[in-house]
C-alpha cells in the first residue's frame, strides 16, 4: 500500500522534470523581442548596412581594428567601402579553432576582390557591455545575431595575431555567378537584420548554419543537413567531399596547406596582411583547368 504514494509522487515528479523547462521557455523566454538599441560592445557596436546600385555595393560602417592583444587595440569603422561584384576574384571559408574540443570552431567567408580588397562577413553573437559570451547563454535568447562585416586584417587578424588560434583557410567553390549572388545575398542580410533584428542561438542560429542557409538560398540542396554543420571544427572533411572547397592533395594536405596561423603571426602590421597570407597559399586549381 506504501508504494502507490510513492509511485503517485515520483510520477509527478517526472512530469514536472519534463514540464518545467517547457514552462520556463514560454513564460520567461519566448516573451522577449531581440533590440536594435542598447550598450553594445565595441566592437559590435556599429550595424553594418548596404547600397546596392547595379553590380556596386557601398557597405557602411565596416570593422577595421589593428589587434595587438584581445584588449589593446586600435579601433576604427571605415563609413564607406565600395567594392563592384564583377571584380570578385575568389571567396575563402575560415575555420577558426578557438577551442581545446576539436569540433568547437567559428566559421565565416572572406570576400577577395580583384584589387587586392579581402572583407569578411561573420555571424556571431551581439554582445553588451560587460557581458561575456557562453553557449549556455545562447541557448535562451540572451544574444542578437549580428553579422559583423570588417577587413580581412581585422577579423582573421584578431584570430590568429591577438588570440593565437588555430586557423585554416581554404578556397571555395561556386557554381558560375553564384559567387556574385552570394555576396548580395551577404549584403541584403546585412540590411534586414539592421531593420529586423534576430536571435542568436547556439544550436540553430550560429556562425556555421547561417552559412549553410545562406549557400542554400543561393544554390538550393547545395550543403545537405549534417552533424557536422553543427561542429564546425569538422566541417573541411565535409566541405571537401562536396566539393564546396578545392582540394590540395587530399584532406590531410589540404589542411596542412591552408593552415595561415603560423604566418599570419610573421606580420608585423606593415605592408598587406592578405598579401601576404596568399603567398603561402596554392594558387587556384580551378583557373588552372581553364
Amino acid at each position: 500500500m506504501l508504494m502507490e504514494p510513492l509511485f503517485q509522487i515520483l510520477l509527478l515528479g517526472i512530469v514536472i522534470f519534463i514540464l518545467l523547462p517547457y514552462a520556463i521557455w514560454f513564460v520567461r523566454v519566448r516573451p522577449r523581442r531581440p533590440q536594435l538599441e542598447a550598450q553594445w560592445n565595441s566592437d559590435c557596436e556599429m550595424i553594418t548596412t548596404a547600397e546596392i546600385n547595379g553590380s556596386k555595393i557601398t557597405f557602411r560602417n565596416v570593422r577595421n581594428f589593428f589587434w595587438r592583444t584581445t584588449k589593446d587595440r586600435d579601433e576604427n569603422w571605415i563609413d564607406e567601402l565600395e567594392i563592384d561584384t564583377e571584380e570578385l576574384k575568389d571567396i575563402w571559408f575560415i575555420v577558426d579553432h578557438f577551442h581545446s574540443l576539436h569540433g568547437l570552431a567559428h566559421t565565416y567567408l572572406t570576400f577577395e576582390f580583384n584589387d587586392g580588397t579581402c572583407l569578411s562577413f561573420s555571424f556571431e553573437a551581439r554582445r553588451r557591455v560587460k557581458h561575456r559570451y557562453h553557449p549556455w547563454n545562447g541557448l535562451w535568447r540572451n544574444y542578437e545575431l549580428y553579422l559583423l562585416v570588417a577587413l580581412e586584417s581585422d577579423m582573421t587578424g584578431l584570430r590568429t595575431n591577438a588570440r593565437g588560434n588555430k586557423d585554416y583557410m581554404f578556397r571555395a567553390i561556386t557554381p558560375p555567378e553564384k559567387d556574385k549572388h552570394m555576396l548580395l545575398r551577404m549584403a541584403e542580410k546585412a540590411n534586414n537584420l539592421a531593420q529586423n533584428p534576430e536571435w542568436y542561438h547556439s544550436l540553430l542560429t550560429t556562425c556555421n548554419t547561417s552559412i549553410v542557409r545562406m549557400v542554400n538560398r543561393v544554390t538550393p540542396g547545395r550543403v545537405p543537413f549534417l552533424w557536422r554543420n553543427f561542429l564546425p571544427g569538422y566541417t573541411p572533411r565535409a566541405a571537401l567531399k562536396l566539393g564546396l572547397i578545392e582540394d590540395w592533395g587530399g584532406l590531410e594536405a589540404t589542411l596542412e596547406k591552408a593552415r595561415i596561423d603560423v604566418v599570419a603571426q610573421q606580420w608585423d602590421g606593415k605592408g598587406s596582411y592578405s598579401e601576404m597570407l596568399r603567398r603561402h597559399l596554392p594558387a587556384s586549381t580551378i583557373q588552372e583547368k581553364q
